[in-house]
């Protein structure tokens, strides 16, 4: 088992920033590619970043390329998505998650350890 709790979210206007954090817990981190998803109200969870277990690729949504980026530190348990110039449509409960193995995917199914979610909120 992985246990993944998520820290950072709050409320910010348009163009400000924030910086997401998944701490992990149980077992090791290094063997997990790590994700983050988010959802909107009456939306399905979507993909937004993701990182290999080793942090030498990374994949983004097109929606956010250029604004977010994903990072790990693995001696920390923890992955981080930093977020820049947000917009109103980047509002959304936000979720890291852990997939086995050194490959990440940006499907939803393909994990299989979930955060609580943390909430984003951005004003225009």
């Amino acid at each position: 088992q992985v246990q993944l709790v998520e820290s950072g979210g709050g409320l910010v206007q348009a163009g400000g920033s924030l910086r997401l954090s998944c701490a992990a817990s149980g077992r090791t981190f290094s063997n997990y590619a790590m994700g983050w998803f988010r959802q909107a109200p009456g939306k399905e969870r979507d993909f937004v970043a993701a990182i290999t277990r080793s942090a030498i690729y990374t994949s983004y949504a097109d929606s956010v390329k250029g604004r977010f980026t994903i990072s790990r530190d693995n001696a920390k348990n923890t992955v981080y998505l930093q977020m820049n110039n947000l917009k109103p449509e980047d509002t959304a409960v936000y979720y890291c998650a852990a997939r086995s193995g050194a490959a990440y995917s940006i499907e939803v199914r393909e994990y299989d350890y979930w955060g609580q979610g943390t909430q984003v909120t951005v004003s225009s």
